[in-house]
């Protein structure tokens, strides 16, 4: 198996094809059996040229890809850089023996109902459940029906690793474009499952870190927190949510009550018999609102009375602290895997990069620190895709990593 990644910011579309053609070309020793490509919005009015341009320099049996406002991508002898506000063409391509990849396009109009069988899904995916796939899943953000998407899978590949982002295409969001082998979709999505020996691991680093204690949820209704009740007190004191957290923020510093005024997240736990909670037990969902007549909170997702919620902060350092927890804990969990991984993928938000961390390459770099020195392509998301506690959500803020091995080292 190999995995090998370019990156080419050469201003002219074809200077840049060409550039990518010619580092795959000299380092990949196998026939390729899979290409993403990823590109820039500062190639905005060319997005409708660049698959004849790569078909020509550079024929690949599947290839998806898409638009985004930026691109991740590894150059020749060279550490991971992240492309942000400049052009900048991101390709990665796969020999995968042994793998059995399907690639497909759905519009909103494909999608089965939601109490659709499995089957139906399988059916316009194009692969069994039983074959166990993993999926990279490209959509375009006012089309794709993106939930009900994630739940039809999550529903017919139960424990499949799904992994991906929402196409963005710089300032005229709607410019946005998907690749699906030769063809440029302007909505739905785009995808590739997967299977046989090959599979994928997920890392989503959602950036916060939980302040005060957990609570219960005791009274609420569709996306609104009514009631809490102290996690450690079965049957015992209940308070609204607005009072928890200004006992919360009475007793925080100075520094973080001036950061929850503009950062304060919700996290909901997922796994709802663990009880030594850690980064990454929480889908961390944005504060909407408050209702200071009911002492209601609103946040952005469904919550249900027994869940385990826990107010949450959001800064630079709190993200970079949590993204290198994750991956020293998938370092240490994946020391006896039998395996070795070729490459990864890296989905991240809009909102991190540059313009957080205060320095270039930050999540990439870090990534290749902890893991090992992959070759890492992907983009600049307008939201990521990602698991967190056995189920695929639609994230914001995060960097979702998908890291490509081998099932067995077996040949095929």
């Amino acid at each position: 198996m190999q995995w090998v990644s370019a990156l080419s910011t050469q201003v002219s579309l074809e200077m840049a094809v060409r550039d990518l053609a010619e580092q795959i070309q000299a380092q990949l020793h196998t026939a390729p059996d899979l290409g993403l490509v990823f590109i820039s919005a500062a190639y905005g009015s060319e997005f409708s040229r660049l698959l004849p341009l790569l078909n020509e320099a550079l024929p690949l049996p599947c290839l998806i890809g898409c638009s985004g406002g930026g691109v991740v991508g590894t150059p020749p002898a060279s550490a991971a850089q992240e492309v942000e506000q400049s052009p900048g063409i991101s390709l990665c391509v796969a020999s995968l023996p042994g793998a059995t990849i399907q690639s497909f396009a759905l519009t909103e109009d494909d999608l089965p109902d939601l109490d659709s069988p499995p089957a139906a899904w399988a059916q316009k995916i194009g692969v069994s459940p039983a074959d166990q796939p993993s999926f990279i899943l490209l959509a375009d953000p006012f089309t794709a029906s993106i939930t009900e998407l994630l739940q039809g899978l999550d529903f017919a590949y139960p424990g499949a690793v799904k992994v991906g982002g929402l196409a963005t295409g710089g300032a005229m969001q709607r410019q946005s474009s998907l690749f699906w082998n030769g063809t440029r979709q302007t909505e739905g999505v785009v995808g590739v499952a997967l299977s046989g020996n090959v599979t994928l691991d997920a890392i989503v680093a959602q950036g916060c870190r939980p302040i005060g204690r957990p609570f219960r949820i005791a009274a609420g209704e569709r996306n609104i927190v009514l009631e809490l009740e102290e996690c450690d007190d079965f049957g015992g004191k209940t308070q609204t949510p607005l009072a928890a957290l200004q006992d919360i923020l009475q007793d925080l510093s100075e520094a973080d009550r001036e950061l929850a005024q503009d950062s304060l997240q919700v996290g909901i736990v997922q796994d709802g018999f663990k009880s030594d909670l850690q980064p990454g037990d929480f889908l961390i969902r944005n504060l909407l609102g408050v209702d200071p007549r009911l002492g209601a909170l609103a946040v952005g997702d469904r919550v249900r009375v027994g869940q385990r919620l826990q107010f949450h902060l959001r800064d630079a350092r709190t993200s970079a602290d949590d993204l290198e927890t994750l991956l020293t804990r998938y370092r240490s969990a994946h020391k006896s895997t039998p395996t070795t991984p070729i490459g990864a993928l890296m989905f991240a938000c809009l909102g991190r990069g540059e313009g957080l961390y205060q320095k270039p390459n930050f999540d990439a770099q870090l990534f290749q620190e902890f893991v090992g020195d992959l070759p890492l392509g992907g983009f600049f998301c307008g939201g990521e895709i990602g698991p967190v506690g056995g189920t695929t959500f639609l994230h914001g803020y995060t960097s979702v990593f998908g890291i490509c091995r081998p099932v067995t080292n077996d040949s095929p």
